[in-house]
């Protein structure tokens, strides 16, 4: 008697007939991977800043914070998030929680960029500006920044793509995105080989794409601050 398992053939009909209930799953994807790194872009950045501030009302709040989300999961932060803060009276629905999750969490990482990029600036270059009187912010967003930004480009980039792909665990607070919902499907008709197979690819696609734009971004940004630097007369003191 014959045993064998009938070999799994892919259905493109099938396929096809499911792109649509995934394709609004990814939406709430890309929703989720975009605003997010909204969040974890400009939080980020603030951390960065104030972790650096001289001043330890700001500093110390800024350094326990990061180092506490990079030292927790994600998943954890999000049970928390969608299961702690009704308690205090906040209501979120479960996307703008998870999209709040991803942001704390990745801002706490993009923090660590930042404050690279930015001490890879010259001393000299904010000596030299707060001796021709210029504000701290205007320092800080003349000088130091577009010294510091382009540098930390890829790094970025990076945990763009790695936010995109931890966007499933938003299943786990009820959030159906693109992977929950080729569950959803597969449960519903039990073939899974084609909804999984189409969300992999789904993925493999946004994350090229990504790189490519992360990529053209850092070319961008670079020739920019070519020109710049040939352009612009250099602060006096800036190499100290």
């Amino acid at each position: 008697m014959n045993t064998a398992a009938a070999p799994v053939r892919f259905d493109w009909h099938y396929a096809w007939d499911i792109l649509p209930q995934l394709g609004s799953a990814l939406l709430v994807t890309l929703a989720a991977t975009v605003l997010g790194m909204l969040i974890a872009v400009v939080l980020g950045l603030a951390l960065a800043v104030w972790r650096r501030s001289p001043i330890r009302a700001l500093s110390l709040p800024a350094a326990l914070l990061i180092e506490f989300v990079r030292s927790t999961p994600l998943l954890v932060q999000m049970y928390f998030l969608f299961y702690a803060l009704p308690l205090t009276g906040a209501s979120l629905s479960p996307l703008a929680t998870g999209v709040l999750a991803l942001g704390l969490h990745y801002a706490s990482y993009c923090a660590e960029v930042y404050r690279a990029g930015l001490e890879s600036v010259p001393r000299g270059q904010s000596e030299a500006a707060r001796a021709l009187n210029m504000s701290a912010w205007r320092t800080l967003t003349r000088i130091v920044l577009p010294q510091a930004l382009p540098p930390v480009v890829p790094a970025l980039g990076n945990y763009l793509i790695a936010m995109l792909k931890d966007t499933p665990m938003l299943s786990a607070i009820t959030v159906v995105e693109l992977l929950q919902q080729s569950k959803m499907t597969g449960a519903a008709t039990f073939r899974y080989t084609e909804p999984l197979t189409l969300v992999g690819l789904i993925f493999l696609a946004l994350s090229l794409v990504a790189a490519r734009a992360v990529a053209g971004l850092e070319r961008r940004l670079a020739t920019r601050g070519n020109r710049a630097a040939v352009s612009s007369p250099t602060i006096p003191g800036a190499q100290a």
